[in-house]
């Protein structure tokens, strides 16, 4: 059981970084933090298209991989 949750967790792991790094930057950077980044911030502009696909998954993923975490340090091997 242990065995096949490491598993589980390494997969999602590798799944999640590929996701992340698979999505398009949000800001430009630190001169867009400090001068324009309130406006994307609280703007009302919703991810359509890929953007959201990425987004559902990453947040999928990222409940999976605390899940699993959990489970993998309480189901230890005796």
């Amino acid at each position: 059981m242990h065995a096949l949750l490491v598993t589980l967790l390494v997969i999602v792991s590798i799944a999640l970084i590929a996701i992340v790094l698979l999505q398009s930057g949000r800001s430009a950077g630190l001169s867009g933090a400090i001068t324009g980044g309130a406006e994307q911030l609280f703007g009302k502009q919703k991810a359509r298209g890929l953007d959201a696909v990425f987004q559902r998954v990453t947040v999928v993923l990222a409940i999976l991989f605390f899940v699993l975490t959990i489970l993998v340090a309480y189901v230890q091997p005796s």
